[in-house]
């Protein structure tokens, strides 16, 4: 018999939440961490008159949340799960023909909306956690919604979550009802330790576990970012603590289910227990004897980066509502504590809420369910937050390739195939590829080492892998092969077996085409098919292979790290990729030389496989690249006269004066426009060195119409003819404008400034004594003879005294040479 139900706070919101189902086919439940949502919900829905014998199925976001949530309602009916309550996860399954309740992931939930849209024998659906807004969950309730509007209008779903904007998704299930319940937890004390960001994470967290178990009762629970925090944290805890009484235990979604379930059990009575989790345990989970929890403020985040097609792990701050779960694990059964890595301040910094993975992620496997179920334009279905145009056309293109899509938009057999596969589409056409060639198994085995971290090790090459993964005699490895099995099972029903059979690498190269690559002979860096570098531990002997099948890659794009990985033949590569190698001529500019160089080219993408020098011919072609080389480089440093750089000066103080009528001719500018301009100098050439100052000049000629060449000439003149005759050039390059240097003593007798342009921009003389020194810059030479020449004159007149220095220089003769000899 099953013991009496402990009260929860729950409870006091069931009567609301049942009226309201009974009433509606919709409802959303908000309830605090702790408030027993989970396991009391669907326990309460099950006698409900709508059911009618049907199944509930709740969605959690992962396996452990799952089984831990089935086992913990099967112990309420005193019964073992797989009875009236069980589990459907990815590694394990425990359903039987009495099952009325199932707990599932929302991956898995997926598929039974693609395979079954009426989800014949299914009451209610409820979704459980959706605050974490998974790719999954949101797709699902989509489906969902899609599924209850136009075939099921009797589906019940049921929205529940901690921290979430009930309202909102309310709007979303047409006006359902939001039911609330206030919780009951125990109090919870928050302390900041404040963080070095110069010392390991691990280190600061391992000081604040032994300070909370030397201050504080309890067991701990730790929040870190990934599985190798929590090792290296292991570690350091191993080694600065010996306390026979306490237990460290690991918890991250790479374990093993027995290691999982061991690190959410109590600790026995007269032991303590220190967990160390990923965010697998903000939700869902109730960890027995915690009143300690210890708070790094980090979790690990896929981000995908649509221009480069890769998916990488990136460390980042929690968001408060994070914070807040992670604080309210240690008030589940008692005051507890709250020690947080970080200043108090900082906490107002944290963002509201974490960016739905819809926002960020890959979403090839959103639009191939999609595009199954027959919805090609995701707007035409309800979600919360509709997937990002841009990731949705990256998607669709990836999707292309593959082969999965028509060029239409409409799925394609393969596709369907793909489809009936719960893998992410490059993994679901590798096995289906393998089936079709007779290695159906094998590419599933690389599949699931692939997308479940941990198995086979961490070895970058999947020689290694998948050796170590065949040996492997754990229970997880187990039921991943088992898993194995049955995808390569599904897909060889799909598929007649033809064509040689493949090697590993090549498995790998058909889901990650754009990730073959090539070594750049240095033992450590390739070059990827999609342009993107990435790199190697030379001590790796893949380091030292020519060709690559890359898996797996983590870090930036620029500076990526090869994690999995298999070698490829080049005879491979040809044989499997032949269609999609091009060859041809490639002209390319040698900058030491400052030439066109044309080479024979064979490559896959960006990857070169093959190369000769061939002849250049010299035409429009190659005048356009030889151009476009001289601007890249910098067109100043072409072999311009100083005619034509004064030219260009005069050009651009013309159009400084007047922009509407003369054009821009700066540097920048020209660059611009090479192939309007200098490639029609360059038609017979194939080097800058043969650019020589004619050239150019027939370049230059053709950048002004003749009337403004012209105009040129009276309105920016080249010379100035001053008093004494002398025709002096004028200085267009100057920053404070046009200049003209001259001996002040040729100026005499001139009572006006000199200007041009029309008159309308005076000249900046740049006054010089007889030995051609700067005496004076003017704008105004009147002023100038009037006021400073007379400092200027008695200042001269000792140091020049063969040369006149009149008192009235506006009236005196101009002259170029000096006093005759007495």
């Amino acid at each position: 018999m099953p013991a009496p139900l402990a009260p929860l706070p729950i409870d006091d919101a069931l009567p609301e939440l049942t009226a309201a189902l009974r009433a509606g086919n919709a409802a959303v439940l908000v309830a605090p961490p702790g408030a027993g949502k989970t396991t009391r919900v669907p326990l309460a829905l099950l006698g409900e008159p709508w059911v009618a014998g049907r199944k509930i199925l709740v969605l959690e976001p992962r396996r452990l949340a799952a089984r831990a949530a089935a086992t913990r309602m099967a112990q309420t009916l005193g019964e073992e799960a797989g009875q009236t309550v069980g589990y459907r996860a990815r590694f394990g399954s425990k359903i039987g023909r009495t099952t009325r309740i199932e707990v599932i992931t929302e991956g898995i939930f997926t598929r039974m909306m693609l395979d079954d849209p009426e989800l014949s024998g299914v009451a209610a659906v409820l979704f459980d956690e959706f605050h974490e807004r998974s790719l999954d969950a949101d797709l699902g309730l989509a489906l969902a919604l899609d599924a209850q509007g136009a075939l099921r209008e009797d589906l019940r779903l049921l929205v529940m979550s901690a921290t979430l904007d009930g309202a909102r998704v309310a709007r979303l299930l047409a006006g359902a009802p939001v039911v609330e319940s206030l919780g009951r937890a125990f109090p919870v004390e928050t302390r900041y330790a404040g963080r070095d960001p110069r010392a390991p994470i691990e280190r600061q967290m391992t000081e604040a576990i032994s300070r909370a178990l030397r201050e504080e009762s309890g067991s701990i629970l730790a929040f870190l970012p990934g599985a190798a925090e929590i090792r290296r944290t292991e570690r350091f805890l191993r080694e600065a603590l010996h306390d026979p009484a306490l237990d460290i235990a690991p918890l991250y979604g790479a374990l093993a289910p027995a290691e999982q379930d061991r690190a959410i059990a109590p600790a026995p009575p007269g032991r303590r227990k220190v967990v160390l989790a990923t965010s697998i345990a903000e939700t869902s989970l109730t960890i027995e004897g915690v009143r300690v929890v210890i708070d790094s403020g980090l979790a690990r985040v896929p981000r995908f980066e649509p221009g480069v097609g890769l998916t990488r792990l990136e460390t980042v701050r929690v968001s408060r509502a994070a914070a807040d779960q992670r604080r309210g694990r240690a008030g589940r059964t008692e005051p507890g504590v709250c020690i947080r890595l970080w200043n108090e301040p900082e906490t107002a910094s944290l963002p509201a809420f974490a960016t739905p993975e819809i926002l960020a992620a890959d979403l090839s496997r959103l639009v191939l369910d999609l595009t199954v179920w027959g919805a090609r334009d995701p707007a035409t279905l309800a979600f919360l937050d509709p997937p990002p145009p841009p990731a949705v056309k990256e998607a669709k293109a990836l999707l292309g390739a593959l082969g999965a899509l028509h060029a239409d938009g409409q799925v394609s057999p393969l596709g369907r195939a793909m489809g009936r596969l719960p893998l992410e589409p490059r993994l679901a056409r590798m096995v289906i590829e393998g089936a079709r060639r007779g290695a159906g198994e094998e590419a599933a085995r690389i599949a699931a080492l692939v997308s479940e971290r941990g198995l086979g090790g961490d070895a970058p090459d999947l020689a290694h892998r998948l050796m170590d993964f065949a040996r492997d005699r754990s229970r997880r490895a187990e039921e991943a092969r088992r898993l194995a099995e049955r995808w390569a099972g599904e897909a060889a029903r799909q598929v007649q077996i033809e064509g040689p059979q493949p090697t590993p690498a090549v498995l790998l190269a058909l889901a990650f085409p754009d990730r073959i690559a090539r070594g750049r002979g240095d033992g450590r860096r390739f070059v990827l098919a999609n342009g993107r570098g990435a790199a190697l531990d030379p001590a790796s002997p893949l380091a030292r292979a020519r060709f690559l099948a890359i898996a797996e890659l983590t870090g930036t794009a620029d500076e990526a790290r090869i994690l999995l990985a298999a070698e490829l033949t080049e005879a491979e590569i040809e044989a499997e990729f032949g269609t999609d190698i091009t060859e041809g001529v490639e002209t390319a500019f040698d900058s030491a030389a400052g030439a066109l160089r044309a080479r024979h080219v064979r490559r896959l993408g960006a990857l070169v496989l093959a190369e000769r020098t061939a002849p250049l011919k010299p035409g429009e072609d190659t005048a356009r690249a030889l151009a476009h080389a001289a601007a890249a480089r910098g067109l100043e440093r072409l072999n311009w006269s100083d005619a034509q750089r004064q030219w260009l000066d005069r050009a651009r103080f013309l159009h400084a004066s007047a922009p509407d009528l003369w054009p821009d001719l700066s540097w920048s500018a020209l660059a611009a426009t090479v192939e309007g301009w200098l490639a029609s100098a360059l038609g017979d050439v194939t080097s800058l060195g043969a650019l020589d100052t004619e050239r150019l000049g027939r370049a230059l000629s053709t950048l002004l119409p003749w009337e403004l060449s012209r105009r040129m000439e009276t309105e920016a003149p080249t010379h100035m003819e001053v008093p004494t005759g002398s025709r002096l050039p004028i200085d267009y390059g100057t920053d404070g404008g046009p200049t003209l240097h001259v001996r002040v003593q040729e100026l005499f007798g001139l009572t006006t400034h000199p200007s041009i342009a029309g008159g309308r921009v005076p000249l900046v003389l740049s006054l010089l004594s007889p030995a051609h020194r700067p005496i004076q810059l003017t704008r105004d030479l009147p002023a100038f003879w009037a006021g400073s020449w007379r400092d200027v004159r008695a200042d001269m007149r000792g140091r020049y005294p063969r040369h006149p220095w009149p008192e009235d220089p506006a009236h005196a003769e101009p002259t170029r040479r000096a006093k005759p000899r007495s």
